[in-house]
C-alpha cells in the first residue's frame, strides 16, 4: 500500500496523539460516506445507462418514422411545402427548459421540453397533403422529445463519470493514505510515550537508589559519630578517675612525712 511506512512528521506527545486520533476518527467517517456516495452514484449511473439504451433504440425508429413521414408529406403537398410553413412559423412553440437534480450532492442537469403558443399552420397544406403534413409535424415533435430526453440523459451520465471517477480517487486517497499514515503516526507517538514512560521508570529507580545510598551514608556517619562521642566521654572519665588517682596518692605521701 502506498501509504504504509509512512506517518506524519509531529511532536510525540499525548495532546498530539489526541488530535491524531480525531483526525483518523474523520478521514474514518469520511471514507465510509464517501464510499456510500460513489455506491449511490454508481447504481444512478447504471439505471441512466440502460434508459440511454433503450432511448437510442427507439430514437433509431422514431427518426426512421418521422423521416419517412417527412417524404410523403412532400411527395402528396410538394417540394414547397417547406417555404409555405416556414413563413408561418415566426417563433417555436416547442422549447426545451433545464433544471438540476440533486443526487447524493451531485448536481445533474436536467432538460424538459414544453410546448408555448399556439401552431399557426394548422391550414399549411389545405388544398392538399394536409394530413400527412400534420402526421409530419407530429412524428417530429415526438423525435425532438425523444432527442431532448436523451441530450438530458447523456449530460447526466457524462456528469455522474466525473463525479464517480473524482469520488472513487478520493475513497482510494482515504483508504490506501491518509489512513495508513494516521494510523502509523498513532503507532509511533504510543511507542514513543511508552518508550519516555520507560526511560522516566528507569530515572525514578535510579534517583530511589541514590536516595536510599545516601540515607544509608547518613545514617551511617551519624553513628560513627555517637560512637566517637561514646569513646570521647569514656576517655574524658578515665582521665578523670586517674587524676584522681593522682591526687589522692600526693596526698597520702604528704600525710605520711
Amino acid at each position: 500500500m502506498s501509504g504504509q511506512g509512512q506517518r506524519l512528521n509531529v511532536v510525540p506527545t499525548v495532546t498530539v496523539l489526541g488530535v491524531v486520533k480525531a483526525r483518523l476518527i474523520g478521514a474514518t467517517r469520511g471514507h465510509a460516506l464517501l464510499k456510500k456516495k460513489s455506491d449511490a452514484l454508481t447504481v444512478q449511473f447504471r439505471q441512466i445507462l440502460k434508459k440511454i439504451v433503450s432511448t437510442k433504440e427507439s430514437m433509431g425508429d422514431t427518426m426512421k418514422a418521422s423521416s419517412f413521414a417527412l417524404t410523403e408529406a412532400k411527395y402528396v403537398a410538394g417540394e414547397n411545402i417547406k417555404h409555405t410553413i416556414l413563413e408561418n412559423v415566426q417563433t417555436a412553440t416547442l422549447k426545451v427548459r433545464s433544471r438540476q437534480e440533486n443526487v447524493a450532492g451531485v448536481k445533474l442537469p436536467k432538460f424538459n421540453y414544453f410546448h408555448e403558443g399556439e401552431t399557426k399552420n394548422d391550414l399549411t397544406g389545405l388544398a392538399r397533403g394536409g394530413q400527412q403534413v400534420q402526421a409530419c409535424r407530429a412524428a417530429y415533435v415526438k423525435a425532438i422529445e425523444v432527442l431532448v430526453e436523451l441530450a438530458s440523459l447523456q449530460t447526466s451520465f457524462m456528469t455522474l463519470d466525473v463525479a464517480i471517477k473524482t469520488t472513487n480517487r478520493r475513497v482510494n486517497a482515504l483508504e490506501n493514505v491518509v489512513k495508513p499514515r494516521l494510523e502509523n503516526t498513532i503507532t509511533y507517538i504510543k511507542g514513543e510515550l511508552d518508550e519516555l514512560e520507560r526511560e522516566d521508570f528507569f530515572r525514578l529507580k535510579k534517583i530511589q537508589g541514590f536516595k536510599k545510598r545516601e540515607i544509608e551514608r547518613q545514617l551511617a556517619s551519624a553513628k560513627q559519630f555517637a560512637e566517637d562521642q561514646v569513646a570521647e566521654k569514656v576517655s574524658l572519665q578515665k582521665g578523670c578517675v586517674a587524676l584522681v588517682a593522682v591526687a589522692l596518692s600526693k596526698m597520702e605521701n604528704l600525710i605520711l612525712e
